[in-house]
């Protein structure tokens, strides 16, 4: 594991933490609500455990969030609106590999989050369900390779300049059919009730 990717699971383990914290769950409450295991959650916020995008998911889900916003940090006013790529936070998930880079500045108060990911050949992952009581937007735009995005029960095959857009209120599962890595850019933007 890179520097980068250390730091961001050691940043992730602090949120995670805090956010339980601040929503005054115990750890079998979060664990009542996004099924995942109170040792397992334990294990991450001590930064024991590398969780899979998949598990993060389901721990973002039991926080009412979005999976962006679990990576993101708590809104300061005196965030710096620029964000330098060498503090991006750069998370890899430790089952395919797909790597994640938070490219929007971190803090700062802004409705778009944007984040850069590296998914390689043949990988594949699912987020089963989305956040109750958000209205979550997204685009895809593939810059490099091809991705196969199954929205609900409707698969997009997206090619290089092309863009999706959707809402995230269903299960969504992300492809790379190709034999070489895809990039693309996610933006997203939350509406709460």
């Amino acid at each position: 594991m890179d520097r980068s990717s250390s730091d961001a699971e050691a940043r992730l383990a602090q949120r995670l933490r805090a956010l339980r914290t601040e929503r005054a769950l115990t750890l079998d409450g979060l664990a009542e609500r996004s099924g995942v295991s109170r040792s397992m959650i334990s294990l991450i916020e001590r930064g024991e455990s590398s969780p899979t995008a998949a598990i993060l998911d389901r721990l973002a889900t039991g926080l009412g969030m979005s999976l962006a916003a679990l990576f993101a940090d708590a809104e300061r006013p005196d965030a710096d609106p620029v964000a330098r790529r060498a503090a991006q936070p750069v998370w890899r998930d430790p089952e395919t590999g797909y790597r994640r880079r938070h490219l929007s500045p971190l803090g700062y108060p802004t409705p778009i989050e944007l984040i850069e990911v590296e998914f390689p050949a043949g990988a594949r992952v699912a987020y089963e369900s989305a956040p109750l009581g958000l209205g979550i937007s997204q685009q895809i735009w593939v810059i490099d390779g091809t991705m196969e995005l199954t929205v609900g029960d409707r698969i997009h095959r997206l090619e290089e300049g092309d863009c999706l857009a959707m809402a995230v209120d269903r299960p969504i599962a992300f492809r790379n059919p190709g034999s070489r890595p895809a990039r693309y850019i996610v933006a997203l933007t939350i509406t709460r009730p």
